[in-house]
């Protein structure tokens, strides 16, 4: 396969691929995400404090993993976090794999891990494929990606982020916004997000950040990674069809002066998934990581709430237990 893939032709108003400047990326509605500093100070003094404190109550719901579900096809498992094990057509991929204790720059470094993996590494079953997102710790784990890379897991990833797997030992190929690869019976198109990237103060913005569809003969999947609300969810749609199954984000949100501009609240969720005329959401993003003030238990009650007002039904917006399978 090559290292590049094929560029889709661009939908009518956007441009072909990220815009830069320079060397660094940008966002289309919102090219420089920036918080108020103090904001972003009382921020980082709150998250320290929870960080020595014993963990807030409301994790994701915990259950043991059912081995026969988690290779159905078409399925999916959730594992925690932004971290999904998904079947369609043929292939099994994971997307933003994360299977340490801590999120962060080394391993017992970080911020702590509330529930365990719903599926351990160890007890993975064959895995063709993975999609990182963006660079950020909760979604790119060195130490997952290393021992993926060492089952011989390839990785599908933005622009520059194939350092990171490359430098775990990996083979990645590099998309950039709009860009589709072919592997095996599935196509995969890297899309537009609202984020930012860095994990050190001098490199941000130099990788990009991204959302994916896996396009089957039979399944379209999407998966957002981390996104403030954007234009660009219809375009999505427009562009490649209605997901089948989106996953969304729905945590780390508050305060909304920091967190607004790159990540959904649950109603922006809910609202991004029907504007791409999703089938099904999932709710991902939440209940695994303490990574922001709102209460742990809030967003998947919220993200029900706006799902039900949305004329969603419980068998259409998904709120899972970290190690359960469900088919779609």
């Amino acid at each position: 396969m090559a290292e590049r893939g094929s560029r889709a032709a661009p939908p009518g108003g956007y441009v072909s691929g990220a815009p830069r400047r320079g060397r660094r990326f940008q966002n289309l509605t919102a090219p420089e995400v920036r918080a108020p500093v103090l904001d972003l100070l009382a921020y980082a003094l709150r998250r320290a404090r929870v960080s020595i404190a014993p963990p807030r109550p409301g994790a994701a719901e915990l259950v043991a993993f059912d081995v026969g579900a988690i290779v159905r096809n078409p399925s999916i498992t959730w594992i925690g976090h932004a971290t999904f094990l998904v079947r369609l057509d043929g292939v099994s991929f994971l997307t933003d794999p994360v299977f340490s204790d801590t999120a962060g720059p080394l391993p017992g470094v970080g911020v702590r891990r509330l529930v365990p993996p719903g599926v351990p590494l160890r007890a993975l079953p064959t895995v063709d494929f993975a999609l990182l997102s963006h660079d950020h710790y909760d979604h790119a784990d060195l130490p997952s990606i290393r021992a993926l890379a060492r089952r011989g897991v390839r990785f599908f990833v933005p622009l520059r982020v194939g350092d990171l797997v490359r430098r775990a030992g990996g083979e990645a190929t590099e998309l950039d916004w709009w860009q589709t690869a072919e592997f095996r019976s599935v196509r995969v198109h890297c899309v537009p997000a609202q984020h930012f990237c860095g994990r050190a103060i001098v490199d941000r913005n130099r990788r990009l950040w991204a959302g994916w569809i896996v396009e089957g003969p039979t399944r379209r999947f999407y998966h957002a990674g981390d996104t403030g609300y954007f234009a660009g969810f219809a375009e999505i749609g427009r562009r490649f069809g209605s997901p089948d199954l989106a996953a969304v984000p729905i945590g780390a949100y508050e305060p909304a002066s920091v967190m607004r501009p790159v990540h959904l609240n649950p109603e922006e969720a809910v609202r991004a998934g029907c504007e791409m005329g999703a089938k099904r959401l999932v709710a991902m993003h939440f209940g695994t990581f303490d990574l922001t003030d709102e209460p742990l238990a809030e967003p998947p009650e919220r993200f029900r709430a706006a799902a039900a007002a949305a004329g969603l039904g419980a068998d259409r917006a998904w709120t899972m237990a970290i190690g359960e399978a469900r088919a779609w």
